[in-house]
């Protein structure tokens, strides 16, 4: 007869050998599913209805990126609330590397200013994979507007304090905190008027309701050639690749920092998704965005192609979030 084992000899003992085992299972289980990973489709939320850039490079980062995984990535807009439900939808999300978010910067960034209750916080239930593209915005007037250049039009907002109307796609956006910082800056008085959505603004833009703005290149840029829009300046650091001929505003003499700041279009996940998901998540999206020809299609788009590793979209986040958050905090705007 086979001796029994000196401790699980007895039923008692049994069942704490049992129990002692369970945990050590447990986690040979978790790692043998991240180990497979993925085994079924992937949720991508968009947390703003379907149409415009950020939707746009969901579905092209979707079908690449499903390629690369050998599963299907399923595009789902969340809109409503300024972003707010699509991305406190993934921030409560299974941390399983199934379902992701794809964001511009305003649900993590300027909405800690501007909602005192905010039902998620970015910085400690989200995590970065990747930033995926920035979009270029661009300092624009009506072209009835007689100014051509930046100087020109802080001088004609001195001389005709009220006449200028800024228009935004809603309170606390980048147009907001643009008209907010002239205004406290250069003792100007630009009226802000805000929009549901760039659209809508655009095209009181174009038909004189509104007089200028500062809004993406990808939307601005093809009223550009028939003068009916006038380009004074793009904001970042360096010309926009769509707009090779159009001064940043540090060129145009402002180099103050608002106008330094490009946000980026990010891949997020829930805050404790394992990471090596995200690590696999950001190289397969680094070397998908850094392809020649998903780049290409992104820069078609009006966009800059950006593909960086989770590390280095967290540290780019931790760096332009404090800019944003006082940018933001200096418009007095509140939303609850």
């Amino acid at each position: 007869m086979k001796p029994r084992s000196p401790f699980c000899g007895t039923a008692a003992a049994l069942l704490a050998c049992a129990i002692l085992a369970a945990p050590a299972a447990h986690a040979q289980a978790g790692q043998a599913a991240q180990a497979i990973y993925p085994s079924k489709p992937l949720h991508l939320i968009v947390p703003y209805p379907a149409g415009g850039l950020t939707d746009t490079l969901a579905r092209t980062l979707a079908d690449g990126l499903g390629k690369r995984l050998g599963q299907t990535v399923v595009v789902e807009n969340k809109g409503g609330a300024g972003g707010i439900i699509g991305t406190d939808y993934v921030a409560k999300s299974a941390p399983d590397g199934y379902t992701l978010l794809l964001t511009i910067p305003g649900p993590i960034t300027a909405n800690l200013a501007l909602y005192k209750k905010l039902p998620y916080d970015p910085r400690t239930d989200l995590r970065q994979i990747s930033d995926i593209a920035t979009a270029r915005t661009v300092l624009t007037v009506n072209g009835a507007l007689p100014v051509k250049t930046v100087g020109e039009l802080i001088a004609y907002a001195k001389k005709e304090p009220g006449k200028l109307r800024m228009g935004s796609w809603g309170p606390g956006t980048q147009p907001h905190t643009i008209q907010a910082y002239m205004d406290k800056t250069y003792g100007v008085e630009i009226l802000h008027v805000p929009y549901r959505g760039e659209g809508p603004m655009v095209s009181d833009l174009l038909a004189g309701q509104v007089n200028m703005t500062i809004s993406s290149v990808t939307t601005l840029r093809q009223h550009f050639a028939s003068g009916k829009l006038r380009p004074l300046a793009v904001a970042g650091t360096s010309r926009a690749r769509a707009l090779p001929d159009v001064p940043t505003f540090a060129e145009a003499g402002y180099p103050d920092e608002p106008y330094r700041q490009v946000g980026p279009i990010t891949l997020m996940a829930p805050a404790r998704t394992p990471d090596d998901i995200v690590a696999r998540l950001g190289r397969e999206t680094s070397a998908l965005v850094q392809s020649p020809q998903i780049s290409q299609r992104i820069e078609d788009m009006g966009a800059e192609p950006v593909g960086n590793l989770p590390a280095q979209a967290a540290a780019a986040y931790k760096a332009y979030l404090p800019v944003v958050l006082k940018l933001t905090a200096d418009t007095g705007v509140t939303l609850d």
